[in-house]
C-alpha cells in the first residue's frame, strides 16, 4: 500500500462546497476523505455521494454508539451509501459490534454491495489516564483499556480499530498485523498539538505500524496546504 493510500484527509468543515473544494485541491495526495459529525450534519448524505462522484473513497466517522438494533440500522444505511469505511464505539459492547458486522455482511452479500471496513473506536485521543480514572472510573490505564477494547472488537469480527499513535504497536502485538489500526492525532513535526493529547508525527505513526493515518487541521490550517502535504509526503517516505 502506497503512502497516499494510507493517508486519510479529514474534511473538518461545515460547508459542502468548501469540503468538495478540498477534495479537488488535495485529491492527488489522498484517496480517502473523512466525513465527520460537522460536515455530515450540515450537508447530509449527499456530500458522501458528491465525494464518490469525484472518484474518492469516504471514511464515515460518525462513531455509532447506541443499542444494537439502532447501531445496526445506521450501519446498514452507511453501507448503502457505499462508504469505504465507518466506525462504531467499542464501548457499545460485543453484541452491538457483532450484530452490526453480521448484518452488514449479510446485506452486502444480498444486495451485491462492496462491504465497508468496520472500525471500532477505542479511547479518544483527547483523553488521558487522568480523565479515564477520575471522570470515567476506569481503574486501569489507557494502554490496558485500549488493548482490551481492541481484542473485543476483533472477537466481534471487526476489521480493526481507531486508536492513538501511542497504542499502535501494542494492538499489532496482541491482535496481529492484519488487524487494521486507523490513527488520528497525527501532526507534522512543525505543528503543535491542540485538543488531542496523545499525538505523533506521520513518520512515527507509520513506523509503529499504522495502516491509515488521519490528518485534518495539520494540513488545512496551513497557509499553503499543498506545500504542507508535499513536506508531509517526504516525511512519510522516510518511514
Amino acid at each position: 500500500m502506497s503512502w497516499k493510500e494510507k493517508l486519510i484527509i479529514a474534511l473538518d468543515v461545515s460547508d459542502a462546497k468548501q469540503a468538495l473544494g478540498i477534495v479537488d485541491m488535495l485529491g492527488d495526495y489522498a484517496g480517502v476523505f473523512k466525513v465527520g459529525f460537522e460536515l455530515f450534519v450540515s450537508a447530509g448524505p449527499k456530500v458522501v455521494e458528491d465525494i464518490h462522484n469525484k472518484g474518492k473513497k469516504v471514511f464515515l466517522d460518525l462513531k455509532f454508539h447506541d443499542i444494537p438494533n439502532t447501531v445496526t440500522k445506521a450501519a446498514l444505511a452507511a453501507s448503502r451509501l457505499g462508504v469505504y469505511m465507518f466506525n462504531v464505539h467499542t464501548s457499545g459492547g460485543l453484541d452491538m459490534m457483532k450484530r452490526c458486522r453480521d448484518s452488514v455482511a449479510e446485506l452486502c452479500l444480498k444486495e451485491n454491495i462492496q462491504r465497508p471496513k468496520i472500525i471500532g473506536v477505542t479511547v479518544l485521543t483527547s483523553l488521558d489516564n487522568g480523565v479515564l480514572k477520575n471522570e470515567l472510573s476506569v481503574s486501569h490505564g489507557i494502554k490496558t483499556h485500549v488493548k482490551h477494547l481492541a481484542l473485543l472488537a476483533q472477537k466481534a469480527g471487526l476489521d480493526g480499530v481507531v486508536a492513538s499513535p501511542h497504542e499502535i504497536s501494542l494492538i499489532k502485538q496482541h491482535c496481529g498485523k492484519g488487524f487494521l489500526v486507523v490513527t488520528p492525532g497525527i501532526r507534522p513535526s512543525w505543528v503543535p498539538p491542540d485538543d488531542q493529547r496523545r499525538t505523533a508525527t506521520p513518520k512515527e505513526a507509520l513506523k509503529n505500524g499504522a495502516d491509515y493515518i488521519v490528518m485534518g487541521r495539520g494540513i488545512l490550517k496551513q497557509e499553503d496546504p499543498i506545500k504542507a502535504l508535499e513536506l508531509i509526503s517526504l516525511e512519510i517516505l522516510t518511514a
